[in-house]
């Protein structure tokens, strides 16, 4: 099964690291996803852009609404992914533990509703 691991992270915090720690905790980043991907487990994944470059799109009566940056003001942004394969919610949460960022801010781990078996009427 497929899990959508969202990385939560206060940005403007992450703005104030130094250098030395930003270059680690990038280090570290690249050491997780090349364990991922060397276990099988990665699907996809990328850092995203801050929400200052973020629009927000809504369709009312007809008419596209567009909104500079994020839905709602929230204490931590959604600032990257992974998609992985793993065998059920609990090997999902152990890989998810192991990405830098859990110990900064927070990790949301949802399992995906696979297009292909709605489509196909094996999901419920």
């Amino acid at each position: 099964m497929q899990y959508l691991l969202m990385i939560y992270q206060n940005e403007a915090e992450y703005a104030k690291y130094p250098d030395a720690q930003n270059g680690k905790l990038l280090a570290e980043y690249g050491a997780f996803t090349q364990s991922i991907v060397q276990s099988g487990h990665f699907k996809a994944g990328d850092r995203l852009q801050p929400t200052s470059t973020a629009t927000t799109v809504r369709v009312r009566d007809g008419k596209t609404l567009t909104t500079d940056g994020p839905f709602a003001e929230t204490r931590e942004q959604l600032g990257g992914y992974y998609i992985v394969e793993a065998k059920d919610l609990d090997a999902a949460i152990a890989i998810a533990a192991r990405i830098p960022s859990a110990r900064l801010g927070s990790i949301e781990v949802r399992p995906i509703w696979m297009y292909e078996e709605y489509a196909a009427g094996v999901a419920v």
